[in-house]
């Protein structure tokens, strides 16, 4: 496994990330713990989970991802071994107001109550006193993020950019939280956080810098490339890719109607983000492509991303040991010029028809 810094934190997380959503939905604690102990002998060290996890977001599940990793932090004493990332939910508009996750019942938004509140509940389930990253899940302004919005909505207000910062500042300074980062993030958001930053405040000096976006990012969506892929090079504000294999539907498993038992689509039918125009040949043709050059579909998508420059850590999910000892060991495949040429002409042929 190999390992990189988080941005200019000092900080050093393994290029394979364990995603954790399915955690209290999907997967019971037992099997929390079998693949946390798997991938902590396998080297991955980066862990990802939200304070409304398990996905999808409901009252019963929400904060169920975190216990599961909190009770195995407490069993194993392991804390000092991982590098473990959280998130606060943004603007509850986006999940139509998730006002069962705040005390006063009122919509999620990114305001400095809400943080603190937030990162006190995520440290309690995960019965640890630290978080090695803390992420703002989604923007607080209305933004296209899961669709819904238009351009229309950007009149609406938000929290400002320095005052999240401020917030965040007051964990950093804590110990709370060692680095902050943003998730389902435009490069405008990006440049106002950064800028901000390095904007002295109240005579003292500036505000904690953002290590990492977590924005999804798979063959079927490079839309990352033509903005936030600049921005995360020249600023080393690094992509943790999420949904590298488009929930599943890279390797092939939905091709011609399938709908496999137990599936995410089974049980959820929230995959139309990667069932839109063209998005099924697209597909398709990657599935095929892995088959020419005798790999398993969903290793070539996971190290199509592991060899972006513009990636720090490519966020894994898996809800069987079979396919967490799969997606890890995409890592180690060799990436090569012939793969490289092929992925990029059939994206030239469909691009991002998964966005």
């Amino acid at each position: 496994m190999d390992y990189v810094e988080l941005g200019r934190t000092g900080i050093q997380v393994s290029r394979c990330c364990l995603g954790t959503m399915t955690w209290g939905s999907q997967n019971s604690e037992a099997e929390a713990h079998e693949q946390m102990d798997y991938a902590l002998e396998q080297g991955v060290t980066f862990w990802d989970t939200a304070e409304m996890y398990a996905s999808p977001p409901n009252p019963e599940t929400q904060g169920s991802t975190e216990r599961h990793i909190g009770s195995w932090l407490k069993k194993t004493g392991k804390r000092q071994q991982v590098v473990l990332a959280s998130k606060v939910a943004g603007r509850g508009a986006a999940f139509g107001g998730l006002s069962w996750m705040r005390p006063d019942g009122g919509p999620t938004r990114q305001t400095k109550a809400q943080i603190d509140y937030a990162v006190e509940q995520s440290l309690k389930r995960l019965e640890t006193d630290y978080l090695d990253l803390y992420q703002l899940h989604w923007p607080d302004r209305p933004v296209r993020v899961f669709g819904g919005q238009t351009f229309k909505d950007y009149e609406q207000d938000f929290e400002a950019f320095g005052d999240i910062l401020e917030a965040l500042d007051a964990h950093v300074k804590k110990g709370t939280v060692r680095a902050i980062g943003v998730s389902n993030e435009f490069p405008w958001g990006v440049m106002r956080f950064l800028a901000e930053a390095e904007t002295p405040r109240n005579g003292g000096g500036g505000l904690p810098r953002i290590a990492s976006i977590q924005n999804a990012y798979h063959l079927a969506n490079r839309t990352f490339e033509y903005g936030l892929a600049e921005i995360a090079l020249r600023e080393q504000v690094g992509l943790l890719a999420y949904s590298p294999l488009a929930q599943g539907q890279l390797t092939g498993k939905y091709l011609d109607g399938k709908l496999p038992e137990g599936s995410r689509k089974a049980l959820y039918n929230r995959m139309q983000r990667y069932e839109g125009p063209g998005a099924e040949p697209a597909i398709r043709g990657y599935v095929e492509l892995a088959a020419h050059f005798g790999v398993d579909p969903a290793q070539l998508a996971l190290k199509f991303c592991d060899t972006r420059e513009f990636v720090t850590a490519t966020i894994i999910g898996a809800t069987t040991m079979d396919q967490l000892k799969t997606n890890i060991a995409a890592f180690d495949l060799a990436w090569t010029e012939e793969m490289e040429k092929a992925v990029n002409a059939l994206h030239a042929l469909q691009p991002n028809p998964c966005p």
